[in-house]
């Protein structure tokens, strides 16, 4: 399996190659006396202008490159032949890109629409020259920008015509205009400012109001490199023939709320007018319409929302119309999936209810009972080798604070949620029974316009019970003398894990950023304290007579994607997390330990395969209790490029471990030490497929171990240079992207 696996990839890149050359004789399919569009480049000595921001305005590029490297789409397309009757032909054609001729029109238009982005910038002076390259059929085009000297603006005057306006925008906060003089003459900046008074002036009533009725003049004063600017708000003008009036203010008078389809919108009315901003006798404001579409938006009831105002005759009054369209109320959904876990093949199903307006004001009721079953093999002295998993679940989320704050949903724009959450989990393996029973109540909130979500676990309750572990389990494992395994003794006791914990997440599409923290067990050592309770034999408090945990523990996220063009983008990623048990344990619960490997971390590793630090499995296989740590750092560098039709591929290298903060006799070389860990950090390259279905991605990664922090020689350290397929390839399946 492996030589053929090797063989895949060599025919692989043997076959890329060939396209490569391929796309070197893409020429015949250029007419005589035309050219094919090799490269283009934009360029410029000057240092305040960033020449690839204004790519944009080129209106021909060369044909697209995977990886930004390699023309294969146009190495497809030159592998078929003129004859569209046949198939083969037309299925390259389809799959690769058709060569890109160079036109000299769109050349001269990219100059014009390149000089006019530099003037809009306030280089009034700019040039842009273009230079051509011609080898064979192929030429490559560059596109100079010589800028020149910027302009300033040097006095800047106002002239609004509406007394009305003037009285709202003078008394509003100097410090936020947009204009000053002495600034750059930028005409981005000037419409910035235009778009940031329609704004103030639809948020006061102005209905009609919109940037068009602000214009500039401006006045460049000889060979000086100085602009007077004039900013003019005009007078409102119904239509041409109208005359000019001031702008007319409008206040609300009504707001009406109905069904599309003419029915019970079913829903309460205090529902709908606590995530209406849009009031009665205020004046009409555009921000008050855009929350309230936000606030409809993340009603589980609601299926749309269309919001319509109508101009009463004669006045400067609107009445309002809300239109709800709602959702079923409740639905039923079956998931079948299988499983495999560590080569041991499963089955698992869940059948989901879900009700989205259970008490008429929009709450989602949630129950899912879920059953799996699982073949285990290689276990000998069990008397089942099956395991069997049943869990009920049942979540209550309402679209506002609750318990024990009862508000109505935020006024403002910012969407709240709460959720109280009961869950039962029945574990039945061979070698143990377990119960988890789980509570909580959580307050979520996000603010659309900052980017930013929330959470805050007030309360969150896990109580792990062991109703029977087998004989020989105990025996072999946790009562034996040579193995006094204190983590894995510790994971198999019962035990309570009560946490509260606050979460933030902000995320614009290039930067996402989040952060949790929690913390466990203090509230039950502080009445422990103060009640003098008893410690058990084994020094831990507890609470009717289970131990509880104590901890604390902080994770911090980062990812930042730099898009080079529409086909082309690079991810950066870290992730740090550390926790710390403390007064009632010296121990992590096994759930909130980390691990390291897998889909998500350092992909030449199998899940829980790496770490901590250099320890290394039993016999070189995975160590499933003594393969987790307190501390995880993951970094990792994906390079992703659109290949063709629905598929995606990308190139990736991780680096990261997990480590201990205490030492444990039975992970020796897990540690975390401030002048070692480098040292132990895991390194880790591959390629990835993905295919891209919109609303999900499947995922498919081949990773290779390059530097291998478990083994000390240099030959297997330093995998990368004495690769071996058995010991170092690792094949993931995932759905969605790794950050």
């Amino acid at each position: 399996m492996i030589w053929n696996f090797h063989s895949i990839i060599k025919n692989t890149a043997f076959a890329s190659v060939i396209v490569v050359l391929v796309a070197c004789s893409a020429s015949k399919f250029v007419p005589d006396k035309e050219y094919l569009l090799e490269k283009v480049e934009v360029k410029t000595n000057a240092k305040d202008i960033d020449a690839n921001a204004l790519r944009q305005y080129v209106r021909q590029h060369s044909n697209s490159k995977w990886f930004s490297l390699f023309k294969i789409p146009l190495g497809t397309y030159a592998m078929a032949g003129r004859d569209t009757s046949k198939w083969i032909n037309r299925t390259l054609q389809r799959f690769g890109e058709k060569p890109i001729i160079y036109d000299t029109l769109q050349a001269r238009l990219s100059c014009n629409d390149l000089r006019t982005a530099l003037q809009n910038m306030g280089y009034m002076n700019a040039i842009v020259n273009l230079q051509t390259k011609v080898h064979r059929k192929k030429i490559k085009v560059i596109y100079t920008l010589v800028p020149g000297e910027p302009f300033f603006i040097r006095n800047l005057k106002y002239d609004i015509q509406d007394k009305n306006i003037a009285k709202i925008l003078m008394t509003d906060d100097s410090t936020k205009w947009g204009l000053h003089s002495g600034m750059k003459f930028d005409v981005s900046t000037l419409d910035k400012e235009r778009n940031r008074i329609a704004k103030i002036l639809t948020d006061n009533g102005y209905y009609h109001f919109h940037k068009d009725f602000i214009v500039y003049s401006a006045d460049s004063i000889g060979n000086n490199r100085y602009v007077d600017l004039v900013l003019h708000l005009m007078k409102y003008r119904q239509n041409n023939n109208a005359p000019e009036t001031d702008h007319p203010q409008y206040k609300i008078r009504n707001v009406n709320f109905y069904n599309a389809d003419s029915t019970d919108i079913h829903l309460r009315k205090r529902v709908l007018e606590d995530n209406t901003l849009i009031e009665k006798g205020r004046l009409y404001s555009s921000d008050d319409l855009q929350k309230t579409y936000n606030n409809f938006g993340c009603l589980q009831a609601v299926r749309y929302t269309n919001i319509k105002f109508k101009e009463v005759p004669d006045s400067t009054i609107l009445d309002c119309d809300v239109q709800i369209n709602t959702n079923k109320p409740s639905t039923i959904s079956f998931q079948p999936e299988g499983t495999n876990t560590a080569g041991d093949l499963g089955a698992a199903a869940s059948l989901t209810y879900e009700n989205r307006n259970l008490f008429r004001g929009s709450e989602l009721l949630s129950v899912e009972l879920r059953g799996a079953f699982e073949a285990i093999k290689g276990l000998e002295g069990y008397q089942n080798s099956n395991f069997v998993e049943y869990s009920l679940e049942t979540k209550l989320q309402f679209p506002r604070f609750v318990l024990p704050f009862m508000l109505p949903n935020s006024r403002n724009g910012i969407n709240v949620s709460s959720e109280i959450s009961l869950s039962y989990d029945m574990q039945n393996r061979p070698e143990f029974h377990r119960r988890v029973f789980s509570a909580g109540l959580r307050y979520k909130w996000n603010n659309p316009e900052s980017h930013s979500q929330y959470k805050i676990d007030i309360l969150d309750l896990n109580y792990i019970h062991m109703p029977w572990i087998s004989e020989t389990f105990k025996k072999e494992y946790l009562d034996s003398v040579s193995n006094r395994n204190a983590i894995l003794r510790y994971n198999y006791e019962d035990l309570f894990i009560a946490k509260i914990g606050f979460g933030y997440a902000y995320n614009n599409g290039k930067h996402a950023f989040k952060a949790n923290i929690e913390t466990a067990g203090n509230l039950f050592n502080a009445f422990s304290h103060l009640t003098n309770a008893k410690k058990d034999d084994k020094g831990n408090y507890t609470l009717f007579n289970i131990a509880y945990a104590q901890y604390v523990k902080a994770d911090f996220d980062y990812t930042k994607l730099i898009t080079f063009d529409r086909r082309n983008s690079l991810a950066l990623h870290c992730n740090l997390g550390i926790a710390y048990p403390y007064g009632n344990s010296t121990v992590l619960p096994f759930e909130k330990r980390y691990f390291s490997g897998g889909a998500n971390s350092v992909r030449g590793w199998s899940v829980r395969g790496l770490g901590p630090g250099k320890y290394r499995g039993v016999d070189g296989a995975i160590d499933f209790i003594n393969q987790t740590g307190d501390m995880k750092l993951d970094m990792n560098m994906e390079y992703r490029t659109f290949l063709f039709w629905k598929f995606n591929g990308a190139v990736f290298v991780d680096a990261g471990n997990i480590w201990t903060l205490r030492d444990y006799a039975e992970q020796p070389g897990g540690q975390f030490k401030i002048n070692e860990f480098y040292k132990q950090i895991a390194v880790a390259y591959g390629l990835g497929l993905r295919l891209n279905f919109d609303y999900f991605i499947l995922r498919f990664d081949v990773g290779m171990k390059a530097i291998n922090p478990a083994y000390d020689t240099q030959k297997e350290h330093y995998a990368i240079a004495n690769p071996k397929l058995s010991r170092d390839l690792a094949f993931h399946f995932a759905v969605g992207l790794p950050f």
